[in-house]
C-alpha cells in the first residue's frame, strides 16, 4: 500500500509540471508522503492554483493570487540620464537619528 501511494504522489507531480507548475514549486514525494515538509506543498498547490488562472476557459475555483502579467518599459536615453541626476538625500533623511541606546525590555549581559 505505501508503494501505491507513493506512485500515486509522483503521478501527481508529473501532471502539474506537465500542467505548467514550473520545477521550483514543486515538492519531493516524501515531502508528502511522511509530512516532513507540508508548507512545501501548501506552496505547490498556490502555483498550480495560479497557473490554472492562465488558463484559457478555466472557471474553477480560485486558490491564491492570480500571477503577475509582463509589463517590459522602454525608457529614452534622455529618461535615464534624469535618472542619473537624482541625489540620494532627495529621497529623504534620517535627520540624524540612530539606533543608538535603543532597547526594548531587558537588555542582555554577557
Amino acid at each position: 500500500m505505501p508503494f501505491k501511494q507513493m506512485e500515486n504522489i509522483g503521478n501527481f507531480l508529473t501532471a502539474v509540471q506537465g500542467y505548467g507548475v514550473p520545477a521550483s514549486d514543486l515538492f519531493q514525494t516524501v515531502d508528502l508522503y511522511e509530512r516532513r515538509n507540508i508548507p512545501a506543498v501548501t506552496q505547490c498547490f498556490f502555483a498550480m492554483g495560479r497557473v490554472a488562472q492562465t488558463k484559457p476557459g478555466y472557471e474553477g475555483p480560485i486558490i491564491g493570487p492570480r500571477q503577475a502579467a509582463r509589463n517590459e518599459r522602454e525608457f529614452s536615453e534622455e529618461q535615464l540620464r534624469q535618472g542619473e541626476a537624482v541625489i540620494s538625500l532627495q529621497y529623504g533623511s534620517n535627520k540624524g537619528a540612530t539606533q543608538a541606546g535603543q532597547n526594548f525590555g531587558l537588555t542582555r549581559h554577557m
